[in-house]
């Protein structure tokens, strides 16, 4: 089959005019679909209640459940379909009826949430606060798959999918939390995520509208379409580029966190110090570390704070505070001293257990690997047993560590010169010539 013949048939296969619904059907969905009255406006009310309840408890599941019946997608497709076929007064009534909605979203959850005794920002509040590009892009390929199953005469469950994963009521109801309670920047963060969320879903409408072709039913010149382009780029610039650096502050955020907290798991212990308590604040990039035991000294902290380079973290604050100390016990007679003495010597005890553990852990591991890497050279070995032993010998006081391995063959035994080779390789592979090596055969 030659290029063009594959071309041609992924063409076919991700042609979407082949499932398209008639054009008319579309224009009455999508125009009925964004009108708020009677059933849509109830349910746009009971929505708004059900969304800034679970927003209040903090239940993720009551929350899914209000986008789910949320039919404020409606409008907004309105606007993107009614701007691709240039038809300014479908555009107008869209942005009418959008603007009822989001009124009456502000309205209903400002009262609600003033009316409840519960005024805690959960984390599901939090979450609607601070929208970055990683909402640009679930906005926009989620309007992209609205609009697309609109459009095809196979619906599906498209819609309800895309209603969750925009999530255009939660952003709205957490800004009436932001104007109930007097916390603007809930307020105005909220209020960002949601135009993000109705700006792209609007957008993908018009992108899929006019791949589609749709037909344009008003008169319109060029001049008309460069204007309605150029204010399309100026809504899509002035939305996305803070989206662009508040995603690039949280990409920071992220990863300063996760070298704090390798940092942290590095400095647990100080020369008879122990790190009881620690904070880490991206936003001022500072660590605050609280070390309990001796009194620290100025190298020492000088020391902790030069490990911080190795975690990316040279331009960190590091700060610290003494906790617990056995220096500021008045009298520092002998029994302190003896406490101190037995801590440390628990925590070297610790240590050592945990490089022990560490030890069993690799063996097992080892044992592992030899039997996966032997397996490629010689299939016929179906098990490995491996250990670290002990050899004593008369004479000597001290004894000789060696590697036991002992190899099951299935159902035949290994030639001497088979054999010859086995023990060669793992010499090899476990460096080192101390290693006592038998065979037997599976089923004996």
């Amino acid at each position: 089959m030659s290029k063009t013949d594959l071309i041609r048939k992924f063409l076919q296969f991700t042609n979407l005019e082949g499932e398209l619904d008639d054009y008319e059907k579309i224009h009455n969905t999508i125009e009925a679909e964004m009108i708020f009255k009677g059933t849509n406006l109830w349910i746009l009310v009971f929505a708004i209640i059900v969304a800034s309840v679970g927003l209040n408890m903090n239940s993720t599941a009551v929350i899914i459940g209000a986008m789910l019946i949320s039919p404020l997608m409606g409008p907004i497709n309105g606007m993107g379909y009614s701007i691709a076929t240039y038809n300014f007064p479908l555009f107008r009534k869209a942005l009418k009826n959008f603007s009822f909605a989001v009124g009456a979203g502000l309205v209903a959850s400002t009262a609600y949430f003033a009316m409840s005794p519960i005024s805690t920002a959960h984390s599901e509040l939090l979450a609607r606060t601070s929208p970055t590009i990683y909402d640009v892009m679930i906005a926009l390929f989620g309007g992209l798959a609205g609009i697309v199953a609109i459009s095809s005469r196979q619906k599906g469950n498209v819609i309800p999918g895309v209603a969750i994963a925009t999530a255009l009521m939660p952003p709205l109801c957490t800004s009436g939390y932001g104007l109930a309670t007097g916390q603007f920047e809930y307020f105005f963060g909220a209020l960002y995520l949601f135009t993000i969320n109705t700006v792209f879903i609007a957008i993908s409408s018009v992108v899929v509208s006019q791949i589609l072709k749709f037909p344009i039913t008003t008169l319109v010149d060029s001049a008309q379409k460069k204007r309605v382009n150029r204010w399309i780029s100026f809504v899509i610039s002035l939305v996305l580029i803070p989206s662009i650096f508040f995603g690039y502050k949280l990409v920071q955020k992220e990863r300063f966190n996760e070298n704090a907290s390798k940092y942290i798991n590095n400095i647990g212990f100080v020369e008879g110090n122990y790190l009881m308590k620690h904070e880490i604040n991206p936003v001022t990039r500072t660590i605050t570390l609280v070390y309990g035991g001796t009194q620290l000294t100025e190298e020492q902290k000088t020391g902790i704070q030069a490990r911080a380079v190795d975690f990316s973290l040279a331009d960190a604050s590091i700060e610290f505070t003494q906790g617990l100390t056995f220096d500021h016990i008045t009298g520092r007679n002998e029994e302190m001293n003896n406490l101190r003495s037995e801590v440390v010597r628990l925590q070297g005890e610790l240590q050592n257990r945990q490089r022990e553990i560490e030890k069993i852990t690799a063996i097992n591991n080892t044992g592992q690997e030899i039997l996966n890497e032997i397996r490629t050279l010689y299939p016929d070995i179906v098990s490995c047993t491996f250990g670290n032993s002990l050899l004593f010998q008369g004479g000597t006081t001290r004894p000789e560590n060696e590697y036991v391995v002992i190899l099951t063959v299935d159902n035949r035994n290994l030639t001497a010169e088979e054999r010859e080779k086995v023990a060669g390789w793992l010499r090899t592979r476990l460096k080192s010539d101390r290693i006592r090596l038998f065979f037997e055969t599976a089923g004996k």
